[in-house]
């Protein structure tokens, strides 16, 4: 167990509790409540792949407009085949769907969870 100086308690320095202490009945109930690590493991890409700035800005934009690579490119500002591998990405966990048609492949938002997660994500940034 670590403690602390009056030092650190009166520059609130730390993060930790001053005193281990464990409560038993929330640890027990909380517990219970947790999901598969596989899951956590998903969640974790997921906001890992809203961790790279591009592509965060790549799925605020196709919230609003089905876009294809070259759309993307110019609104992002990066190369078309920069784009192709974050889309990659976004495709292989899932946040954003393709569509061909003729020789144009067209990009779009999964489904509505992920515009929700998006709009809950900026507002908290906005927010804040």
């Amino acid at each position: 167990m670590q403690m602390l100086n009056d030092e650190q308690t009166a520059k609130g320095s730390s993060d930790t509790c001053e005193v281990w202490a464990v409560d038993r009945e929330k640890v027990a109930s909380t517990k219970r409540r947790l999901l598969d690590d596989q899951v956590y493991a998903a969640l974790a890409e997921t906001f890992g792949a809203l961790a790279d700035s591009n592509r965060a800005k790549i799925l605020h934009s196709l919230m609003s407009e089905e876009l294809c690579v070259c759309d993307i490119a110019c609104l992002v500002g990066i190369s078309d085949s920069a784009v192709s591998q974050h889309l990659r990405i976004l495709r292989t966990l899932q946040l954003v769907k393709q569509r061909k048609s003729g020789r144009m492949m067209y990009y779009s938002l999964n489904d509505e969870h992920i515009r929700t997660l998006l709009d809950v994500c900026l507002e908290h940034t906005e927010h804040g």
